[in-house]
This record gives structure tokens, C-alpha cells and sequence, in this order.
């Protein structure tokens, strides 16, 4: 989408949480929070009660008694707020029934800095609103989908609180927000599918429906009543009343659209604030506070069902990623070839993403799927990607601005998403999206006139026409979802080990391993004769040296860095060995007690790392065929890990557990630490590659390699699935040998 040209800073700026002024269909109080004197009054009071503002500021809490009438039991509001305080909350006491000559109102209590807030709302309430929400809560939860869930929410909002118009309206990635289902009074026009863009709702705003769950607007034609004080330059922080005064711009936004009355009920997922419930009349219209509990809780119940929906759908498009990957690690298992193997099946190399097209350049082919430019442009591509990134993986949503020779098939490939099998020899799979080119239906333009204030500055007012104006955005397709790129890099893994192990003799990639290979027999040589000798007399002559009482703390402390920097060397160079003894070692197969082994390895992990606040959960544990001394080495890397990414977070669980599925014994090492940020992937299971979230956690990013190499002698396969911060699984796969 296009850039908005319009400078917003000020609409975000306005200090909306502090106007000054309440909503005239109530009126406000505010008390010292400890000497419970009146600090603030709304001027509004003497509509409500027969004495003016100044006849309540500075005078004790206790003077406003007269002029309520107490529901039995009598309970006096300086004893509501100490019950509150004692509770520290005031959810059960809100709201207060009182009567103001004659006239049922509550008295709803909450918190602003120094000050308590107590607002008086009438109450209007006249049915059954704990049973209206039941009903609905059951109606709206019976749709099954996210859409069917918000237009059922929309419909049954609108039957609560009888409102002309209500809307579910959703934050997009840029902060302007779309209306994605509705319910209003068939005389109206449809705001289904309209934009508002993000100035509408400015992100301090959006701050507040995060604290504040619901916000009505009672008649926009009312003037508000300013807050009056004898505290100079103090303005009262209204963020948490339900009484505070709204922007002017918003309502003059509000009337430039006809609305009298509007109402919000706030939608929160994973912490963040979704959307909301917006609710529109036409004429003025007072919702009191059991009605907009009652909406709030219904918005907790949509949201709580939303989050789920919206993972129930992500896990089943997950779920399907899999699935494929599977399958083509079963066709790959099967065929000679790897084009027809992950291309000529039905379940194809496509349907690892959502795209539309998709072509495999390998071995001097080219083989595509789907909807996808012609070869030649597939070819020019390819070596622009080569010379472009460095990467293992590429994606962007907007290629042709990138690749001006894409302009001329954008309508096809305006999005990529690319990995490559072997960048030196350009073999490499691309997956191609379509350009969305949307007419976004905004009401009105989206670029709001700006307009100067009485200071000079440079201000936002509201726009004047709600007309349908449309946008047209080119050379942009979907974004690609995470889901899509953790595919691929699975995907790639599957392909990377088949084409390991089909091909292993011919490929330049297996000259290269067996070049590093002798290098790094002769690179341990060297470390085990030319470099363990000496580092054993500076470890050995520092030892001397700390015996010596004559030196000085300094010295002492330079010593003791020689010394630990001495037994960091020793242990890179033991690891290093090992790595290269993995190599060049005759594997012995024997019959390994895994339950056995792995409970020596868990304690011995346990007691090296301290970690007697980590839990361990062993599942089922079938016994292994191989070489005792290296599965021992590769388990020990693998707890090793869990344990050591998994230690500084309040509560670490490493699972492991084994299963045995299409002749192979697979385990799985799962912890619930740091993970690994999908940028790193690719580079996992790489020599002295580690990770920049674990560079202060000491390693040498030696013992994965160790794993992965002990694990394709044994003509196995290991790979991961892992989220930042959500924690990492390891999964290693033997041969079921009888």
C-alpha cells in the first residue's frame, strides 16, 4: 500500500487521557488518595445535585453523604474505597447503587495517580443482562470459523445493547484498520469491507482500548463539563474513567458521519490489541455500566475464542505443511529421480506454501508447477538471486521493485520465496505469488487535510466525505506468513539429505565435504601435537606461578585469565578431536539400552550444568543399533543443549522420547528455551556457527556438528523445529535394524 503523504505526528500527540473535561450524562469526583479531601469536580455537578462545584473542593469526602439516598444495607463511600484498597482491586464493588433525588445512578471507584476517581452514571439497565450474555456467548461460540465467529459476535453485540450499527473492526500490519463483519438496521448503508486509515484511530488511542475494554460516547451533541480544582497546572489523569471527555477531532469525525452515540468494546490477542467491536447510533444513547460489563465480557469471551480460532487455523495450515513434507519424504525415499519425485506426485513441492507457482532448477532443469514466468525469465532470475543474497533463502512480497526486469510478469510473481539446494551449482527452488492488486475501499481519502492551528503548528481535522474512494496497489503480492518459511526450510533439509545421499560420489558438494575432511584430519594432527604440548607448560607454568606469595592481586588475576583461557583452548581442541575421530573411526554396531544410557547421560548433564531446577521427562525409549561411543556423544550434545539454552528461564523442561515410524527409530530432544531465530537455520548444524541470542552462553559451536556427523555415518538423518524464545526440538532418525 501506498505511503500515506500526510505528516500524522499531531493526531498521535493529542493528550487524550488528560482533557480536562468529563461526559455531561454524569459526573466526576476526585478524592486525595490519602486524606480522602475532594481534589477535583466536574462543573457538571449542580446539574445532579442542588449545590455547586466549589461547594465540594476541599472539603472531606464525607460531604457529598446528604445528597444520596443509600440502598440498604447504607454503605458510606469512604468505606467502598478502604474495602477496595484492602482488596486492591474495586471489581467487586463496582458499581454502587445509590439514588440522587429519587433517580437510580452508580457509583463506579478507580484510580488516578494521587487520586481516587468516583463517577456517577445513571442507571438505565431494564432486562436481564446476565442472562442476554449467556445466550449470546452460546450463539456467538457456535461458529466455527474466525468469520462465522465475528458476524456472530457482530449480531448478538447488537441485539445486547440495541445499537444501529455494529462493526468488527481489525488493525492491519500498517495500523489502518478494515471492517470485516457487521450487523446494522436495514435502512442503513453497509460499511462492510471499508479502510479507515491509521489516523482514525491514533496510536495513543489504540494504548487506551488496551487498558480501558470498553468506551462509550453517549450524544456527541452535548457539550462536555470541564473538571474545575483548586490544584494549579495539575490537569487529573482520566485514562481509566469511563466519564472522560473525547477528542474533539473524534467527535467532529463522529458528526461529519452522522453518528449521535458511539460504543467500543476492545478485542485483545496474545497481549495485543486485535481490533474492536465498533458500535454506531443515530441518536444519543446512554449504555450504563452493567450493560458495558456485560459487552466487555463478551468481547473477553469473543477474544479468548478469536486466539484460539486464529491458532486452530495457523495449526492446521502448519499441520498441512508437514503433511506434504512427509509425503515428499516419501516419494524422494521411493523414486530414482528427485524432479519426479517432489513435482510428478499429486502431493507436490507446490503445496509447501501457499503460492501459486513454483519452479525446481536442478541438475541443468528446469521443472515448474502452477502459474510461473516463462523459463527464461525463470533463468535471469535465478541469477540475480545468486549475485542479490548470500543467504540460503530469499522471500520478498514486492520483487519487481527490487528486479525491475519482473515488472513485465509482476501479475504472476510479484512475491518470491527462494532456497537453494547448492548456490555453486545454481540449483535452486522458487515459489511465486501473484500480485494483489485491491481495490481498498476507504472511506473517504486517506490522506486527511491538514490544516493550521491557532499556535502555527500543522494539525489533522476530520475528513468531510465517507465516499468509497478507491486505491489500486500494484506490485505487491500476500506477504509471505512465517509458517510458509519454516516450510521451506524444512522442505530444503528433506531435499539437501536425499540429494547427501543419493548423489554423494558426483556432487561438487561431497568434494568439498571430503576436502574439509582431510583438512581437518590434518588440522587435529597438528592441534594434538604442536598445540597440546605447549598449552600444557603455559597451563602448567601459570600453576607454578600462583604459588608464589609475593604476587599481587593484579598478577594473581592475570595468571587466573591465562588459566581459564588455557582450559577454554584444551576443551575447543578435545571437541575439535572428537569431530575429526567421528570421521575416521570403524563404526561398531552393537545393541544399546537406550533407557540406560540416556539416564547415565541426563545425570552426568545435570550435575556439569547445576541444573537441579530443570525437569526432565523421559517418554518411550527404544533400543538403538550403532556405535555405543558415538550415539553417547550425539544424546550428550543434544541434552547438553536443551539444558544449557533452556537454563535461564524460570522453569526448564527437557523432554526426550523415542517412536518408531516407516522403519526408522526417531527421537526427539525437545526443551522450552531460547530457540533459534529462522534467519539462523541453514547454518544450525555448521562448524564454529553459533547463534547471536547465544553468544554470551559459553559454547564452541562444535557439538551439532559432531551430532550431524555421527548421525550420516550411521545413515541416519537429524533435523529441528524451533521458535524464538518458545524453545527448540531435535530430532535424530536411525535405521530399525533387527
Amino acid at each position: 500500500m501506498n505511503n500515506f503523504s500526510v505528516d500524522l505526528s499531531n493526531c498521535d500527540k493529542e493528550p487524550i487521557h488528560i482533557p480536562g473535561k468529563v461526559q455531561s450524562h454524569g459526573f466526576l469526583i476526585a478524592v486525595d488518595k490519602i486524606s480522602f479531601f475532594i481534589t477535583y469536580v466536574s462543573e457538571n455537578i449542580g446539574a445532579f445535585l442542588n449545590a455547586s462545584s466549589t461547594d465540594f473542593l476541599e472539603k472531606p469526602l464525607s460531604s457529598i453523604h446528604s445528597f444520596l439516598t443509600q440502598q440498604e444495607p447504607e454503605v458510606s463511600i469512604e468505606d467502598l474505597l478502604k474495602l477496595g484498597i484492602i482488596r486492591k482491586s474495586f471489581d467487586a464493588i463496582n458499581p454502587h447503587p445509590v439514588n440522587i433525588d429519587k433517580n437510580p445512578f452508580y457509583i463506579i471507584i478507580s484510580e488516578s495517580e494521587n487520586n481516587w476517581l468516583i463517577e456517577f452514571e445513571p442507571a438505565t439497565l431494564q432486562y436481564d443482562i446476565q442472562g442476554l450474555i449467556g445466550r449470546s456467548a452460546s450463539i456467538m461460540l457456535q461458529g466455527k470459523s474466525v468469520s462465522a465467529l465475528l458476524k456472530g459476535a457482530a449480531s448478538e453485540v447488537k441485539k445486547l445493547i440495541h445499537y444501529d450499527r455494529v462493526m468488527v473492526y481489525k488493525f492491519l500490519d500498517d495500523g489502518h484498520g478494515e471492517v470485516i463483519a457487521e450487523d446494522k438496521n436495514d435502512d442503513l448503508e453497509p460499511f462492510f469491507g471499508l479502510h479507515y486509515p491509521a489516523s482514525d484511530i491514533p496510536k495513543q488511542a489504540r494504548e487506551l482500548y488496551k487498558l480501558n475494554l470498553t468506551r462509550l460516547i453517549a450524544d456527541v451533541n452535548q457539550d462536555d463539563s470541564p473538571i474545575v480544582t483548586f490544584l494549579a497546572d495539575q490537569p487529573l489523569d482520566l485514562t481509566k474513567s469511563g466519564l472522560r471527555a473525547v477528542s474533539p477531532i473524534h467527535i467532529q469525525y463522529l458528526k461529519n458521519m452522522g453518528v449521535h452515540s458511539s460504543f467500543s468494546i476492545s478485542l485483545i490477542s496474545h497481549g495485543e490489541l486485535w481490533g474492536l467491536i465498533a458500535c454506531h447510533n443515530y441518536s444519543p444513547k446512554i449504555i450504563d455500566y452493567k450493560a458495558r460489563e456485560g459487552a466487555k465480557l463478551i468481547g473477553q469471551i469473543l477474544s479468548s475464542a478469536l486466539e484460539y480460532r486464529e491458532d486452530e487455523e495457523d495449526a492446521q495450515m502448519v499441520e498441512q505443511f508437514k503433511s506434504t513434507a512427509a509425503i515428499l519424504s516419501e516419494h524422494l525415499s521411493r523414486d530414482k529421480y528427485l524432479l519426479d519425485a517432489i513435482t510428478s506426485h499429486e502431493r507436490n513441492i507446490l503445496e509447501v506454501t501457499n503460492a501459486t507457482g513454483v519452479a525446481v532448477l536442478f541438475e541443468k532443469n528446469i521443472k515448474t508447477i502452477g502459474i510461473v514466468p516463462s523459463d527464461e525469465d525463470i533463468l535471469e532470475l535465478a541469477e540475480w538471486l545468486k549475485a542479490t543474497s548470500d543467504e540460503s533463502i530469499y522471500y520478498t512480497h514486492r520483487l519487481s521493485e527490487l528486479h525491475l526486469p519482473a515488472k513485465k510478469y509482476k501479475s504472476i510473481a510479484s512475491g518470491i520465496l527462494a532456497c537453494y539446494i547448492s548456490k555453486e551449482l545454481g540449483e535452486l527452488i522458487i515459489w511465486f505469488k501473484p500480485e494483489l492488486i485491491a481495490n481498498i475501499n476507504w472511506a473517504g481519502n486517506p490522506d486527511k487535510p491538514v490544516v493550521s492551528s491557532e499556535n502555527g503548528l500543522l494539525s489533522l481535522s476530520p475528513r468531510k466525505s465517507f465516499e468509497s474512494w478507491s486505491e489500486v496497489v500494484s506490485n505487491t503480492s500476500e506477504k509471505w506468513l512465517t509458517e510458509e518459511i519454516a516450510s521451506v526450510l524444512r522442505i530444503r533439509e528433506i531435499i539437501i539429505n536425499d540429494v547427501n545421499k543419493k548423489a554423494n560420489e558426483i556432487r561438487l558438494l561431497n568434494e568439498k565435504l571430503q576436502s574439509a575432511y582431510e583438512e581437518l584430519d590434518t588440522f587435529s594432527y597438528t592441534i594434538s601435537h604442536d598445540l597440546r604440548t605447549p598449552l600444557t607448560s603455559i597451563k602448567t607454568y601459570a600453576e607454578l606461578m600462583l604459588k608464589n606469595k609475593t604476587l599481587d592481586d593484579t598478577a594473581i588475576k592475570m595468571l587466573s585469565r591465562i588459566l581459564i583461557g588455557a582450559d577454554k583452548m584444551n576443551f575447543l581442541i578435545k571437541e575439535i578431536l572428537n569431530l575429526a575421530k567421528v570421521g575416521r573411526s570403524e563404526i561398531s554396531f552393537e545393541h544399546i539400552n537406550m533407557q540406560t544410557l540416556l539416564n547415565e547421560i541426563a545425570s552426568e548433564v545435570w550435575i556439569a550444568f547445576k541444573a537441579d531446577k530443570a525437569e526432565l521427562i523421559l517418554g518411550q525409549l527404544p533400543d538403538l543399533k550403532g556405535d555405543k561411543t558415538m550415539i553417547a556423544q550425539v544424546f550428550t550434545n543434544l541434552i547438553s543443549n536443551a539444558v544449557k539454552y533452556s537454563l535461564m528461564i524460570e522453569k526448564p523442561i527437557i523432554e526426550i522420547s523415542g517412536y518408531i515410524e516407516g522403519g526408522e527409530i526417531i527421537y526427539a530432544v525437545k526443551d522450552n528455551g531460547i530457540g533459534i531465530d529462522n534467519r539462523y537455520y541453514d547454518r544450525v548444524f555448521e562448524l564454529f556457527k553459533r547463534m547471536d541470542n547465544v553468544k554470551e552462553i559459553e559454547g564452541t559451536g562444535v557439538g551439532l556438528a559432531i551430532v550431524k556427523r555421527v548421525v550420516q555415518r550411521h545413515q541416519g538423518r537429524v533435523w529441528f523445529e524451533s521458535k524464538l524464545n518458545a524453545g527448540s526440538t531435535f530430532y535424530v532418525a536411525f535405521k530399525n535394524i533387527k
